[in-house]
């Protein structure tokens, strides 16, 4: 079980326990991952942190002054 956080710019958009899919972006040296349809974004990981699986489920929103931050649980 692999967890990543995701930024999601406003409320609502994703609730626990939905069920999600992920697309992957490549950058010269790291990926980043949308959550579909552009609802959140991850940050940058590098090449050897490469999320394998591209479904997963929300476990945890958190919202704090910086906004509103989605836990993503993936079978890898």
């Amino acid at each position: 079980m692999r967890k990543m956080e995701f930024k999601m710019e406003r409320p609502g958009l994703l609730a626990e326990g939905d069920h999600v899919t992920v697309t992957e972006g490549v950058l010269p040296s790291n990926y980043y991952y949308t959550i579909d349809p552009s609802l959140a974004m991850s940050g940058n990981y590098p090449f050897r942190e490469r999320l394998l699986a591209r479904e997963g489920d929300v476990v945890k929103i958190v919202e704090n002054e910086r906004g509103f931050y989605v836990t993503v649980a993936f079978d890898e």
